[in-house]
């Protein structure tokens, strides 16, 4: 893909799987918490990967799907000090630093906009460092509606003042795209190895890059 950097004033920027490795997040929630949930409740691990498979599907890209504090209730797990377990796993991908150096040095505007838990998102900010380069950062939990509802959009625009036909958005999730997508935001932009230590995979209908640097 090449952005048509002329018509860019907005660089919206997804954080898990775009910026961030997602394997620190697919490790957690398909290895560590089914292990642990097993543990707490007397279960063996594949009936408990099994049992949290059907509950993540059943909420899966609503926002309760990214809250940490429905995931503690429902589980009766400490979600966030398991999270601080493997903070030595949060990685940013390939590429990352280097471009939102470059984005900041050209003048563009750059706003993180992350369904991630308030909670998720600082622990990543911490290891990582990366909120440096950013002018507004967001969790879809402030504004009450997840990526994948048009009431984000909405609210985001209004309430941070962007121009959406003037605006690159990069994100991993082919449902979030196609949620920015239907409210007109300018140029999109898939990832398709958001996680290191997984295969490939491609966001049907959208252009996608590996590094960030591609474009």
């Amino acid at each position: 893909m090449s952005p048509d950097w002329s018509r860019i004033d907005t660089v919206l920027l997804d954080m898990d799987g775009t910026l961030l490795d997602l394997h620190f997040d697919n490790y957690f929630w398909l290895d560590l918490v089914p292990r642990q949930y097993a543990a707490a409740h007397g279960l063996p691990v594949e009936e408990a990967r099994a049992r949290l498979s059907s509950h993540y599907q059943q909420i899966r890209g609503q926002l309760n799907w990214y809250c940490l504090d429905y995931w503690q209730r429902e589980l009766d797990l400490d979600i966030v000090a398991l999270k601080k377990t493997i903070v030595h796993k949060i990685a940013a991908r390939r590429g990352t630093e280097e471009f939102l150096d470059i984005v900041q040095r050209n003048g563009k505007r750059l706003l993180l906009v992350t369904n991630a838990h308030p909670a998720s998102l600082e622990l990543k900010l911490d290891a990582t460092g990366i909120d440096r380069y950013f002018d507004v950062i967001l969790s879809a939990h402030q504004l009450g509606h997840a990526k994948e509802e048009q009431a984000f959009w909405q609210r985001l625009c209004q309430q941070q003042a962007i121009d959406p036909t003037a605006s690159l958005f990069i994100d991993d999730s082919t449902e979030v795209l196609a949620s920015a997508r239907r409210f007109g935001i300018g140029q999109l932009c898939g990832i398709h190895k958001p996680d290191s230590a997984s295969e490939e995979r491609y966001p049907e209908g959208f252009d996608s890059v590996d590094s960030l640097l591609e474009l």
